[in-house]
């Protein structure tokens, strides 16, 4: 079994496990005189959201006006930069993951910048060595329950195992991993927890009478008990449990869901200069204003995400209805990106065909 969890209020910091360099906010975006004026093009997968006014505070602070285009979600966004590298869609990228990193990576998409305001993020989320990328907020994707369907005659499930024991057959919803995010950051946990046995793990589950869906809103909205669903466990995110009390009608002050710690993969999302950009100077400032505490600390009400950043704080939903694992699963970019096609075509043999 992995380590338990931490409690988000005291910092983001303890959970990662990691020791930043003590600090106030990032140094300000720098404005020379040359990028006054200037607008740029922020490409981001559809699930990008921020409060009114945020960017226009990049704007006034910078001179700098910022465009932001939607490319569909990660991998389409990837796929398409992929196609125009060199002649980019725009000049920053905002929002590859540790799972599609590689591919973007091998493809030369991002130029080099080392952001001053890196000094307080976390090693363990700064992936690329080379600074093509730059981390800017994380989550974790983990098996969720509906606490009021757990008690002394059936206990919570603790671990990846206990989810394929016989005891909770039928019990489990997860998402197909070639259409969806989360259900490609579980097969990934499966993997990083079973190595070369992971096949076995996912028969097991078969046998024990899981339910795949296309994408998280079928499983989480259709099959989970949160949207009327008899399933009691769900893939979905560390994330979901402040959400339900956040969105509750009525208010709720405890979250009717938990999280099996055992379970959670650890998504890290970035953002990237992409090669080719003839505003360098506004893409840096761009950047760094991403790291920012303005823009780190309205990430986790409209993404649902943490800020990498530990000089950010958190709104109260998430200290208080947050736990993150210590030790999550995780497994390199470059090895994701060389057995991923494989890993989900042997994943549809096992379970879907």
């Amino acid at each position: 079994m992995r380590r338990v969890l931490l409690t988000v209020g005291a910092g983001v910091l303890a959970a990662l496990g990691a020791i930043t360099a003590c600090g106030s906010d990032p140094p300000s975006a720098s404005s020379p005189e040359s990028i006054v004026g200037q607008t740029i093009t922020l490409v981001t997968h559809d699930s990008f959201r921020v409060s009114p006014g945020t960017l226009e505070a990049f704007t006034t602070e910078t001179g700098v006006a910022v465009v932001v285009q939607s490319a569909g979600d990660t991998g389409q966004m990837v796929a398409t930069s992929i196609l125009t590298v060199g002649n980019p869609l725009g000049d920053v990228m905002y929002g590859v993951d540790n799972t599609f990193l590689q591919r973007a990576l091998d493809a030369e998409l991002f130029e080099a910048y080392e952001s001053p305001a890196l000094v307080n993020v976390p090693m363990s989320l700064q992936l690329d060595p080379g600074h093509r990328v730059t981390p800017i907020d994380f989550g974790d994707v983990c098996a969720n329950y509906w606490i009021d369907r757990f008690d002394d005659d059936l206990p919570v499930p603790a671990t990846l195992d206990d989810l394929a024991d016989p005891a909770y057959r039928g019990l489990l919803v997860v998402e197909n991993p070639e259409t969806s995010s989360p259900g490609l950051a579980f097969l990934l946990a499966t993997i990083a927890e079973f190595g070369d046995g992971w096949e076995d793990y996912w028969k097991s589950l078969r046998d024990n009478d899981v339910v795949v869906t296309a994408g998280w809103e079928d499983a989480y909205y259709g099959e989970f008990v949160s949207g009327g669903g008899d399933r009691p466990i769900v893939i979905s995110y560390a994330s979901s449990p402040p959400a339900e009390v956040i969105y509750a009608d009525p208010p709720v002050d405890t979250a009717p869901t938990g999280v099996v710690i055992d379970t959670c993969f650890r998504q890290v999302e970035f953002a990237g200069i992409l090669a080719g950009t003839t505003h360098r100077a506004a893409a840096e400032a761009l950047v760094d204003f991403l790291l920012s505490d303005t823009f780190q600390e309205d990430v986790p009400l409209n993404m649902f995400v943490f800020p990498a950043s530990t000089t950010a704080g958190l709104p109260p939903a998430f200290v208080d209805h947050v736990v993150l694992p210590e030790d999550p699963h995780t497994l390199a970019p470059a090895d994701i990106g060389a057995n991923r096609n494989a890993w989900t075509e042997r994943w549809t043999e096992i379970v879907l065909r």
